[in-house]
């Protein structure tokens, strides 16, 4: 990939030959989508959430869409570039990366065999929400970015999803990886070099630390409950802006479709969230997922061995669309494809990979019947359908029940092959065709402790001593990851020292900022602490804050910022299962920082770690609590030229629900800015954000009676 885009410095020579197929004058849109609305309104409640009404499913769908681009048109718009292929003409080298990877996958080759496959009810609704962007991009032509995006169509919408639905459990940073010739660092398992040897890999600088995804989500059940109540926390760790940052939206569709949520840009419905009956919120998990094969290529590089025979790789030719100035010119790549999937060629050799959920779409009608679900039967059935490759479900529902899945498309693998490191390309033995059904998947459903806790942790600590799944149960086929985070150890030790639980104990719950005292964490404050740093006053001081920190990252206690500091850089790497840092590099770094830009070592945390939004009038610079894996959790930031911390990852959509002893359900919810991220002009640009900060939530108002009597303001697209 390097090389390829060393390659695009050619192109300079080439821009007179380029303008004959410049892409803004070839781009051909297809037709738009035959969508005619019936009775669509929105309804924006006082923080400028949509509340979408339809007579039908696919009128609510339309209104989504028209909402959703109402608040965040520009991000809309870079989703759809990716589903047409055509992020490299918006966004120029880095967005041509993800037009290769979609050529690379057959990301349209699959979308355009699965469309005509899908329920009526299932392109109904995506047909419907493409006509609802192309809607606003008709009424607002001055703000489209990319000409020929529009109109879009339900088949670009579903070919969002297979894009984008594998990266949730690594892929990317495999293609990553094998692109580079890198070492892999493989899911369930430690880095292993291309040739097969584990490799120790570590090291990241202050600020720019990568894979430190997660989430928290809970489940209370009534026998755990002080007033009977069954209690849904869902606290998704998500980017704050861009592509993959939660959208809060509710719809209310005459066909039955009522529900309070989250979705990403690109989604005709939520994600996760509720409806009267259920809810469901959702964690990254860590299986092993996906395999890599090397081949065995004969003397021209275009064949491979396979049982004993030459097969021809497949090769295509594809022309990426790259801006590069004022131009967006044509580059060529070759794809290559073989049995196994898709074909990488490294240094190394040529490495093929094989995926869960490779070449499907199914995950885009399992989403809209787990929406629909009425009970928990049905949506156990939704479930079983298995079109989402990944991602733990943490449900609960109005008749008490809770449980943990830890969903998964686990490839039916045979015994007999390291299945975490580089497997022979060249035997059909290594070559698996299914995937194991549902009630493979391990679920603790209704446990007597009254929880379930995932804080994407191993799922055989979900419920507390006593009451979790056993290991032993499950083939080590599944590579079913056996991590621990100090979000998971510090929810069982919350839970288990809880009794019974109350609204504001559970709240207080998911607003923990502390480590416990055990795993890597201990591990690595004891590093710090065994340094010899008798030449070194700063670092001699540094060490002596930490031997008083009291563990809590809320702000209020001494030495705060400097554990938030040095904690990160091994948070990441045991979330990762990489070899941790060099302690002294660590700590000197943070030492240096925090002198340079705060004249001492001890600032309060409030003042280095913030939240900071825009510009302007409505600009926000609020402070924060919490760490890379606190169960409030401030993840990820980015270095400011003041040396503040700025987040941009962390508690993102937070969603409490519950359904009382009548099975009456309510909710409230939170985001960190606002419902309209990047319209700097609206009053809803950051008006949550002293909510959040303050750790407190605002009413969702699911109920239309309940809507309508707060003044909210009714209109049509």
């Amino acid at each position: 990939m390097r090389k390829f885009f060393v390659g695009l410095l050619l192109l300079v020579a080439a821009v007179m030959v380029g303008l004959a197929v410049w892409e803004p004058l070839t781009a051909e849109a297809p037709a738009a989508p035959s969508f005619r609305p019936g009775e669509v309104r929105i309804a924006r409640d006082g923080f400028g959430v949509p509340h979408i009404f339809g007579k039908t499913d696919a009128d609510a769908a339309y209104g989504v869409a028209y909402a959703h681009a109402e608040d965040d048109f520009s991000t809309l718009q870079e989703v759809l570039a990716m589903t047409r292929g055509r992020t490299g003409a918006l966004l120029g080298a880095d967005g041509a990366k993800i037009d290769y990877v979609a050529a690379l996958l057959g990301v349209r080759e699959t979308s355009a065999r699965d469309w005509p496959r899908l329920p009526d009810d299932v392109k109904r609704l995506f047909t419907a929400y493409a006509a609802g962007l192309n809607h606003y991009a008709d009424k607002h032509p001055d703000e489209v970015r990319l000409s020929g995006l529009f109109p879009v169509t339900g088949e670009d919408v579903v070919a969002g999803f297979v894009l984008r639905s594998p990266f949730f459990f690594g892929l990317d940073s495999v293609l990553g990886q094998l692109t580079e010739g890198q070492p892999l660092g493989r899911e369930g398992g430690p880095a292993i070099d291309v040739t097969g040897k584990i490799v120790p890999r570590s090291d990241t600088p202050l600020g720019r630390e990568p894979g430190s995804n997660g989430s928290n989500a809970m489940a209370v059940a009534p026998s755990r409950s002080t007033d009977g109540a069954t209690r849904l926390v869902s606290n998704s760790h998500q980017p704050w802006t861009g592509g993959v940052a939660w959208y809060e939206l509710v719809v209310h569709s005459e066909e039955g479709w009522d529900f309070a949520g989250a979705n990403f840009p690109g989604s005709p419905y939520p994600f996760l969230g509720h409806n009267k009956y259920l809810g469901w919120t959702n964690t990254v998990n860590r299986p092993d997922l996906i395999d890599v094969y090397k081949l065995v290529l004969d003397e021209s590089g275009e064949k491979y061995r396979f049982d004993g025979e030459w097969r021809p790789l497949e090769k295509k030719r594809v022309w990426l669309k790259v801006k590069f100035g004022p131009f967006v010119l044509p580059v060529p790549r070759t794809i290559w494809r073989s049995v196994q999937g898709p074909v990488i060629r490294n240094e190394q050799g040529a490495f093929a990979i094989r995926y869960a959920g490779q070449d499907q779409a199914n995950m885009v009608t399992q989403y809209y019947r787990l929406n629909k679900a009425r009970n928990f039967a049905e949506w156990r059935a939704a479930m079983a359908g298995q079109g989402v490759p990944a991602t733990n479900f943490v449900y609960a529902d109005a008749k008490g029940n809770i449980g943990l899945f830890y969903n998964a498309m686990f490839p039916d693998r045979a015994p007999g092959f390291n299945w975490r490191g580089i497997l022979p390309g060249d035997t059909s033995s290594t070559v698996w065709t299914r995937t194991l059904p549902f009630d493979r998947v391990p679920a603790l459903v209704n446990p007597a402790s009254g929880y379930v806790i995932n804080a994407n942790n191993t799922p055989w600590v979900a419920a507390g001593p006593g009451d979790e799944l056993d290991a032993a149960a499950f083939s080590p086929l599944l590579g079913i990851e056996d991590d621990m985070t100090n979000r998971a150890a510090r929810l069982i030790e919350l839970f288990e020292a809880s009794g019974r639980i109350d609204e504001a104990r559970l709240k207080a719950i998911k607003y923990d900022t502390a480590y416990a005292r055990t795993g890597y964490a201990k591990a690595w404050i004891d590093k710090l602490l065994a340094l010899d740093t008798k030449r070194d006053p700063a670092l001699a001081e540094a060490q002596a804050l930490l031997r008083k920190w009291d563990w809590n990252l809320d702000g209020k206690g001494h030495g705060d910022a400097l554990a938030l500091m040095v904690l990160r850089p091994a948070g990441g790497a045991h979330y990762q299962r990489l070899a941790q840092p060099e302690p002294r590099s660590v700590l000197k770094e943070a030492v240096a920082h925090l002198q340079e830009h705060f004249a001492g070592l001890d600032p309060k945390l409030g003042t280095v770690l913030r939240l900071r939004h825009g510009e302007g009038p409505r600009r926000v610079d609020l402070p924060l609590d919490g760490g890379n894996d606190t169960v409030r959790a401030s993840t990820l930031w980015d270095v400011e030229p003041d040396g503040r911390l700025k987040v941009r990852h962390g508690d993102s959509f937070i969603l409490f629900v519950t359904w009382d002893r009548s099975g009456r359900v309510r909710s409230e919810s939170i985001q960190p800015f606002g419902a309209a991220t990047t319209r700097p002009d609206s009053p809803h640009y950051n008006d949550q954000a002293p909510l959040f900060v303050a750790h407190r939530l605002k009413p969702v108002l699911f109920d239309p009676a309940a809507l309508k009597a707060s003044g909210a303001r009714f209109y049509r697209p």
